[in-house]
C-alpha cells in the first residue's frame, strides 16, 4: 500500500485539495520547479509509473520516454499521452577530466555510473552501447561502478566525485552549473529522447491537467523547457 511517506506530493495533504499533482521524471525538476504552478514529485519515470499501477492517483503523468506512458494508456490508466519535450543523451565528465569521446569509457580504472536498466536513462545509455563493437561494450560494461534509479542518480555521482563519467542527459548537464561538461555521442549512436505526458484517469482536475500538458507545448510552460534546455517534442 502507498503512503504518505512515499508519496509526498501526490495527495495526502501539502496542499489544497484543489492543487494540481504532477508526478514527473527527475530530469524535468529545473524546468518543472521554475514554472511553479502544481505540486511537483520527481523520480524516475519508471518508479512514477509503477505508483500509478499501485493506485497513486496524481493529475499527471510526465516520463522521459514515450514506452511508460503508452504503457499505462493501453490498460486505461491514463488518457492519450502527448510528446512535449526532447532531450539529448551526452556523456557527463568532471570540467578537468581527461574524457574526451566515448570510447576513452573502455580504459582500465576509469569508473562509470549509468542508470538502472528499468528507468528511461538506463534503457538510452544501453542502447547506445549495443551499437559499440562487442569487445569495447564488454570494457566499459566492466568500469561501471553504479547503475542509478534516476538520472539524478548519475549526475550526483559525477559532481561528488564518486565515478569519472556518466550518462545523463544534455539537460543535466546544463542544471549542473559548471560541476560537468557534456561530451556529445557519435550521431549514429544518438538515440531519440522524447518525453510525453498524459492525465491520469480518476483525476478529479482532468480539465486543469489538460491545461498543464497544453502549457508544456507553448506558452509558460514550453518556454521553462526552453530555458532549461530541452527540444521541441520531434
Amino acid at each position: 500500500m502507498l503512503t504518505c511517506l512515499l508519496l509526498p506530493a501526490i495527495g495526502c495533504g501539502g496542499g489544497g485539495s484543489d492543487d494540481l499533482k504532477v508526478s514527473a521524471a527527475s530530469s524535468l525538476k529545473p524546468a518543472l520547479t521554475a514554472l511553479g504552478g502544481a505540486q511537483f514529485s520527481f523520480a524516475g519515470s519508471d518508479q512514477l509509473a509503477a505508483q500509478i499501477r499501485s493506485g497513486a492517483k496524481p493529475d499527471v503523468f510526465a516520463a522521459a520516454n514515450t514506452k511508460l506512458p503508452d504503457a499505462l494508456h493501453a490498460d486505461g490508466l491514463v488518457e492519450k499521452p502527448v510528446a512535449f519535450a526532447g532531450n539529448r543523451l551526452v556523456l557527463a565528465v568532471a570540467p578537468n577530466s581527461k574524457i574526451t569521446k566515448l570510447s576513452d569509457l573502455a580504459t582500465p580504472g576509469v569508473a562509470v555510473a549509468m542508470g538502472s536498466p528499468s528507468v528511461p536513462i538506463g534503457t538510452y545509455t544501453e542502447k547506445v552501447l549495443s551499437g559499440l563493437p562487442a569487445s569495447e561494450r564488454a570494457a566499459i560494461m566492466h568500469n561501471v561502478r553504479s547503475r542509478e534509479p534516476d538520472v539524478a542518480g548519475v549526475i550526483g555521482k559525477l559532481t561528488e566525485g564518486a565515478v569519472d563519467a556518466g550518462f545523463v542527459y544534455v539537460t543535466d548537464v546544463k542544471a549542473a552549473g559548471g560541476k560537468a561538461k557534456a561530451i556529445e555521442l557519435p550521431a549514429a549512436l544518438e538515440p531519440d529522447v522524447t518525453y510525453e505526458a498524459a492525465v491520469v484517469k480518476g483525476s478529479k482536475q482532468a480539465d486543469k491537467a489538460r491545461a498543464f500538458i497544453n502549457g508544456l507545448l507553448s506558452g509558460k510552460g514550453a518556454a521553462a523547457l526552453r530555458r532549461a534546455g530541452f527540444a521541441p517534442p520531434p
